[in-house]
């Protein structure tokens, strides 16, 4: 039977791929957008007076800007790093979609790659145009320049849909993710802790940021359950990668969410995040939802966790960033 050697969270936001001094391009938008924090939703005006205790002008200078991007880096090195001292045959990863597969028409809670090739071409110059001020600088963080074809693993993903659907878990069986891109949630592992030294790997995408199908964070930590057997029941002797890619709180940086989050990691116990009520787990923190199922398959397993660092990347004084963390299990 195949066995999970490796188990892995990562932070996968544009601020990972942009240089410290481009951090503050995104204040513009921050500034015009509404924004989820603690289950409600703020202006950015509102933010900055909400938070004005917390000092946050001395969170976004430059000096500060650049010790945790460099933290940032230091701590994406090790991820690759233990990546590699590992090397695992095949990686199952779970991560969402942003409309780079699906769109209105189609969205499922839950799907599985199957198909044999997973494409990532770089954005065309339009779509590189068109882009919000300060994204387009972090893409090669997620695509080559030159664009990449994967190897995808259709007997794992097929067998993985066919667990789920015994699990009680109806799941969305995908041949092709896009023949254009591949989500920037895989893209990143394949770049930045795999350094472009790709491994076959199976995507699992999970809905965690359009309504009204997103599942619940027990639901999540159920699938979690189900996927860990369904891949330790696939007939190989390969060894196995579960690697969640996103998180954790964004665009607003709840430092306090974040800790409860590594606590239910390190106690197998999601209750506290689940009682917090979905509100809270709405836009870029949504994808905490991509950290549920690796953990709780995780905690099954006799291995032990190792946070390798949590860095609050704040831009703003509204408190608007992206707090990053990286984990891994072994």
């Amino acid at each position: 039977m195949a066995k999970i050697v490796l188990g892995m969270g990562t932070s996968h936001g544009p601020m990972l791929s942009t240089p410290p001094e481009g951090w503050g391009l995104r204040v513009p938008d921050d500034r015009r957008n509404k924004h989820y924090y603690k289950g409600k939703v703020w202006t950015f005006d509102e933010l900055v007076e909400l938070r004005k205790p917390e000092n946050l002008e001395a969170q976004i200078t430059q000096e500060v800007w650049t010790r945790r991007h460099t933290a940032c880096r230091a701590a994406i090195a090790r991820m690759a790093e233990v990546f590699d001292d590992v090397k695992p045959d095949i990686a199952v990863i779970v991560g969402n979609d942003q409309m780079e597969v699906f769109n209105d028409d189609l969205i499922p809670a839950f799907s599985v790659m199957m198909g044999e090739s997973i494409i990532n071409n770089m954005y065309s110059q339009a779509r590189l145009d068109s882009l919000p001020e300060g994204v387009a600088v972090s893409v090669p963080g997620f695509i080559p320049e030159q664009g990449a074809t994967y190897t995808g693993v259709p007997e794992l993903g097929r067998h993985i849909v066919e667990s789920m659907m015994a699990d009680n878990f109806d799941v969305t069986a995908i041949k092709r993710m896009s023949p254009v891109e591949t989500p920037h949630a895989y893209g990143f592992v394949y770049r930045q802790i795999m350094n472009d030294r790709v491994i076959p790997s199976v995507p699992v995408l999970v809905n965690t940021f359009y309504p009204p199908n997103q599942p619940t964070i027990h639901r999540c930590h159920a699938f979690g359950k189900a996927l860990r057997r369904a891949i330790e029941s696939w007939d190989s002797d390969l060894r196995v990668a579960l690697i969640s890619s996103g998180g954790l709180s964004h665009f607003v940086v709840d430092e306090e969410l974040d800790q409860m989050v590594i606590d239910s990691m390190r106690t197998n116990s999601v209750d506290a995040l689940a009682d917090l009520g979905e509100d809270w787990f709405q836009a870029g923190s949504s994808e905490i939802k991509n950290w549920v199922p690796v953990a709780s398959a995780m905690a099954d397993l006799p291995v032990d966790m190792t946070v390798v660092d949590y860095i609050p990347c704040y831009r703003s004084t509204a408190g608007t960033g992206n707090a990053m963390a990286f984990v891994y299990w072994r």
